[in-house]
């Protein structure tokens, strides 16, 4: 055989782009190895989505005085394949009518409620695959002028440092990812969906009926949405794993 036959049949194949899956980043006011604020993505996220054969791609999440501009996320956004929206603090009442603040509304911050806010509707518009967590599914459901229960009633309703069992809708993309109709799912959250955004359809409930998954039927692309974080667990639970898979494999397709 001629060498540089050889050579060719030797060779290794050429690697395959992972997927680029953009994730906003918080802001944090301190970090302990950082003299400044910083901007931070739970490892545990990026960790999930590198699993799942992606590139996780940190977001500055740019809107000066709280507003920000459409066009210029759209346009971030598109050297992506898919979004993964994370949790985070609380969004601003206003963002979605409420009149009053309740005094368990946390971290809130204009600049990142209004970027995330943007990039949920770009991601939308777009068709771009998107798997929203915790905050993200909120910022969704506002986004889509849904509305928020600011406080689910203290400590004995909310769902803070609690694992429980959800019960997924058959059938449902949540329900595909995870390949599974009922998960254990790690929840840290004392709000929860009020009034469902428009085109939203209800997936997935907590045994109290807390709204747990939300899905939208007529998007353009793949898109999920989950109350609780599965990014809690995945490395050991593959129906957690899943849904950073199943996001994956859409924005595989757009490569």
């Amino acid at each position: 055989m001629d060498a540089a036959v050889r050579g060719r049949a030797g060779a290794a194949a050429p690697v395959r782009p992972r997927p680029l899956i953009a994730v906003p980043n918080r802001f944090a006011a301190s970090t302990s190895a950082l003299r400044y604020a910083a901007e931070v993505t739970a490892r545990a996220v990026i960790d999930a989505v590198w699993r799942a054969g992606a590139e996780p791609f940190m977001l500055h999440p740019h809107a000066p005085g709280g507003v920000a501009d459409r066009t210029e996320v759209a346009a971030r956004l598109a050297r992506c394949d898919g979004v993964l929206l994370p949790g985070g603090g609380d969004l601003a009442p206003y963002r979605y009518g409420a009149g009053d603040t309740h005094e368990s509304v946390y971290d809130v911050d204009d600049e990142q409620d209004a970027f995330d806010l943007a990039v949920a509707r770009a991601t939308l518009d777009a068709g771009l695959p998107m798997l929203a967590i915790c905050r993200g599914l909120q910022v969704v459901n506002v986004a889509l002028a849904g509305t928020l229960r600011q406080d689910m009633g203290g400590p004995e309703r909310e769902h803070r440092h609690l694992v429980h069992r959800v019960a997924i809708e058959p059938g449902s993309t949540v329900a595909r990812a995870a390949g599974a109709e009922k998960v254990d799912a790690s929840c840290y959250h004392h709000q929860s969906i009020e009034v469902l955004g428009t085109g939203l359809r209800v997936t997935a409930r907590a045994a109290d009926s807390t709204i747990e998954a939300l899905e939208l039927p007529s998007g353009r692309g793949w898109f999920a949405a989950v109350q609780w974080h599965p990014e809690d667990t995945a490395a050991q639970d593959p129906a957690q794993q899943g849904l950073f898979d199943a996001l994956v494999r859409a924005a595989g397709q757009n490569c």
